[in-house]
């Protein structure tokens, strides 16, 4: 896993050096990095709100086979995959791609946040091996953390003084890896209470106020499908996830995971309205009148070639 982190952490580590080195302030720097993440899984979401509009705009088709059907699951199932199948549509795909999009960003920004020294400072290899070698001197069972042993050495530094050069050393002494207050790379402990639950619990509601929006939105355009038990598990399962998640990790990722929340928030209500479901469907019904009146002229022109 650690070595998924490094290879991601390259690409990830550039962009976030760049917007660090302009902001000068790592906490910032994490948040408009999430911005930026946002902004490219953008298009994902406009086709995550065109895959939600095909699924209300097949309901009718769907609720003929469940009807025609009834009592036979495994036929509704067969019918239900063969109209997904004629119609180029997959309800998955179309719910789960944002996320699928979002866990190589999360990879790569945990390889940044436990390896501040190599991706923000760009401190050299030789210096940053010394300063590990000068850890499990002083600090031998700190040092068996190899994740995080770059967080070690900059909580320790002052312990540091000498083993690398002075203008290194207060590259590093100098480095400020706190975001209001709260130090990005300690982990919420989950069986003791302290300042850092703050992050998972507001973690939670951000992502609760996304889930409610949501569901709120779904059972205004597609009564049913919003009565589906699964609607209410995805909806109130992923804020009891988000707030879990972010008990794993450093508190730089929970800072992550919170401005993620917040912008995806920001955009699901802005494309609710740019992207309705109604607007989608309106448009979907106009597409497929095209896309008709062209296959039946293609079949007239055939059949009046084939009468030549």
């Amino acid at each position: 896993m650690s070595a998924i982190y490094e290879i991601l952490g390259v690409p990830f580590g550039f962009v976030l050096k760049v917007i660090f080195d302009t902001v000068k302030n790592y906490g910032v720097a994490l948040i408009l990095f999430t911005l930026f993440a946002r902004l490219l899984m953008l298009p994902s979401s406009i086709h995550q709100q065109k895959g939600t509009a095909k699924t209300q705009r097949l309901q009718p088709k769907l609720r003929k086979i469940q009807e025609k059907y009834k009592g036979d699951n495994r036929k509704i199932q067969e019918e239900t995959q063969a109209l997904y199948q004629r119609e180029g549509h997959n309800p998955m795909n179309a719910g789960c791609l944002p996320m699928l999009l979002q866990m190589p960003i999360i990879f790569g920004l945990i390889g940044v946040i436990y390896n501040p020294l190599t991706y923000a400072l760009r401190i050299p290899k030789e210096h940053i091996d010394a300063l590990v070698e000068g850890i499990k001197v002083i600090m031998p069972e700190l040092a068996k953390k190899s994740n995080t042993i770059q967080l070690i050495i900059i909580d320790n530094i002052e312990k540091l003084q000498g083993v690398v050069p002075a203008d290194i050393y207060e590259q590093i002494a100098s480095f400020n890896f706190t975001f209001l207050g709260l130090d990005l790379g300690r982990q919420p402990d989950f069986k003791k209470f302290s300042i850092l639950w703050l992050v998972p619990i507001l973690s939670g509601i951000s992502s609760l106020a996304t889930s409610l929006f949501t569901f709120s939105k779904q059972k205004q355009t597609n009564p049913e499908m919003a009565k589906n038990p699964t609607m209410g598990c995805m909806s109130f399962g992923m804020p009891l996830f988000s707030t879990y998640f972010t008990f794993l990790f450093p508190v730089g990722i929970g800072i992550y995971w919170i401005a993620s929340n917040i912008f995806a928030f920001a955009q699901t209500v802005i494309l609710s309205f740019t992207h309705s479901p109604q607007k989608m469907v309106a448009r979907l019904m106009i597409e497929e009148t095209i896309q008709r009146r062209s296959k039946e002229a293609n079949l007239k022109r055939v059949a009046a070639n084939q009468k030549k």
